[in-house]
């Protein structure tokens, strides 16, 4: 008898912990606290970043708002506070998986290594791994970087994969790594280094935005294909499907036009300069058929 009991107490014990796990998610976390922390990047053009009025504005921050009018909805709430908390590509993946953000809403590549720390939404872009320089430089491929001082952002794949390219290759290069990309811009812009290795659609926004856009060119070489995807917090499904649908409904109901045009094909804050980039047919798959995939191959 005594045994019976306390194998029905165990199993309640277990119900209950059970329970309150489920609980524990980041559906009831925003619901108890009535407000969303989205994280955002500073100078991610034009995905995420500061306009000169340090208005937090972007493609991403687009979607992320679309993400918010779902969460409240589902939750059933009458108000949700979106609190915006700034990120750097070394702080991201650390501010998902402590809590501190539910959200992050940037530039970052999904892959496979980063889908065993956090999970990500439907895929809301396709780039690919490249490099700038200066056009008086004469550097067309990675082998012309022999030697070399070049810089990338810290916390990113990119870096990552140049330090990985430069021991297979035995380039000799001195790799330094930016706090941001406006920072790596800034020394090839300076000298300090000869090329910024970063997601192609990242460099060209940075150089159309600078003092000379004509001075720079960006490598045909590709060294990576990048989807982008939204950050949230590993193992939620719940939370997860209510992003996954929102991200979804924006593909099909077709909004994802108007807001892809809106930051690629028409002028953007602060400067009013156009990218004058039509969806790619590597994001259009995705827009026709929705995937949250990490692996560059489905690309």
């Amino acid at each position: 008898m005594r045994m019976k009991v306390l194998i029905t107490t165990i199993a309640a014990a277990g119900f209950l912990t059970g329970s309150a796990l489920a609980q524990e998610g980041t559906l009831k976390k925003i619901k108890d606290s009535g407000a969303i922390t989205i994280g955002h990047r500073e100078s991610s053009v034009p995905f995420s970043y500061y306009d000169d009025k340090q208005k937090v504005v972007g493609y991403a921050m687009d979607l992320c708002n679309k993400i918010v009018d779902a969460v409240k909805a589902n939750l059933k709430l009458a108000k949700l506070e979106v609190k915006l908390q700034p990120v750097t590509s070394a702080t991201r993946i650390p501010l998902i998986a402590n809590g501190t953000i539910d959200l992050e809403c940037g530039s970052t590549t999904n892959n496979l290594d980063r889908q065993k720390q956090v999970s990500f939404t439907i895929t809301h872009f396709v780039t690919a791994n490249r490099f700038v320089s200066k056009k008086s430089a004469k550097l067309k491929k990675v082998d012309d970087l022999k030697g070399k001082t070049i810089v990338s952002t810290s916390g990113t794949t990119n870096i990552k994969q140049i330090t990985e390219i430069n021991t297979e290759k035995n380039l000799g290069l001195t790799i330094l790594p930016a706090k941001d990309h406006a920072e790596a811009f800034l020394m090839v812009e300076t000298g300090r280094a000869a090329a910024f290795v970063m997601d192609d659609i990242l460099l060209f926004s940075l150089v159309a935005s600078s003092k000379a856009p004509k001075d720079y060119e960006i490598s045909a070489d590709a060294l990576s294909v990048e989807p982008y995807g939204i950050m949230l917090r590993k193992d939620d499904p719940a939370f997860k499907k209510v992003v996954d649908d929102a991200m979804t409904a924006v593909y099909k109901g077709g909004e994802i036009n108007k807001i892809y045009e809106k930051w690629f094909q028409k002028p953007i804050p602060p400067k009013a300069v156009n990218l004058n980039l039509p969806m790619g047919a590597a994001f259009k798959k995705v827009v026709a058929k929705p995937t949250d995939s990490g692996d560059p191959k489905v690309y």
